[in-house]
């Protein structure tokens, strides 16, 4: 039985114990894939013809739908009710994205962190894109009242509303903002994860490279399945380093796909 199989199959087992509950920004996610064979007459630019869309849940619902391909079944989910559209045209043969038109970016704050059972489940993960469905007050109360609590934000912090979470990931780009503003002095810092796309991600001072020989197709939602495969394999083994590795291999399978695809 392959690794990935005895996992799925290890999880399913569970499936009647393991409840994760994800909280955060979700969006639609819409590939247009087509061709461009000739220019406009009325202005210097190509004209795109598209032959196949594909439409999927993105970001919080991106991170759903990576924890139930690894076998997670009771996985609940707590978003926006204004719907946010990524429209991305992309030429079909070489997989070059010509254009993305964002709908509708900004979202309004409807998050009642009284009105969830964060007890009831093994583990909360946050995926805040910053679109306005969490405040900072909201992050730190999911952090304070979860057993076990995830977050990947894309908030430029400079006080202590993660104390109370297992891990924090954030993208090198929003860490380096975060640094700006002296967050390297928070009492989380021994629990960030810093990824760094092609370069891996960095725990502590210990860098975790990644396959670089493979060919990446696409970038688009890496970063919500990394952070699904680290927080299932973390509620296996509680070895952030493992599951940091993992996680790394996960990220690996779904760069080399196109469009926003799960593990």
């Amino acid at each position: 039985m392959s690794e990935d199989k005895e996992f799925r199959r290890l999880f399913e087992e569970k499936e009647n114990v393991v409840r994760i509950l994800v909280i955060g920004d979700s969006c639609t996610d819409i590939f247009i894939y087509g061709s461009c064979q000739r220019l406009c007459p009325e202005a210097p630019i190509p004209i795109f013809e598209p032959s196949n869309t594909i439409t999927n849940d993105g970001m919080a619902g991106n991170v759903v739908r990576n924890l139930k391909s690894l076998g997670v079944t009771n996985v609940d989910i707590i978003t926006n009710k204004e719907q946010i559209t990524k429209t991305r045209y992309v030429e079909d043969k070489s997989n070059q994205m010509l254009l993305r038109v964002d709908g509708n970016d900004r979202v309004s704050n409807s998050f009642d962190s009284s009105k969830v059972d964060f007890q009831y489940y093994d583990a909360v993960v946050v995926a805040d894109y910053d679109k306005g469905f969490l405040t900072y007050n909201d992050i730190e109360k999911i952090g304070k009242k979860s057993k076990l609590s995830f977050i990947d934000t894309k908030k430029v912090v400079d006080h202590n509303y993660f104390n109370d979470y297992t891990f924090v990931k954030m993208n090198e780009v929003e860490w380096d903002r975060c640094v700006e503003k002296g967050a390297n002095y928070m009492e989380w810092m021994d629990r960030l994860i810093v990824t760094m796309s092609e370069r891996g991600c960095k725990y502590f001072d210990q860098t975790f490279p990644v396959d670089r020989s493979i060919e990446v197709r696409d970038l688009s939602g890496a970063g919500d399945s990394w952070m699904a495969a680290f927080v299932v394999k973390y509620l296996e083994t509680k070895d952030p380093y493992d599951s940091i590795k993992f996680a790394n291999e996960k990220a690996t399978i779904v760069v080399q796909k196109r469009g926003v695809t799960t593990i």
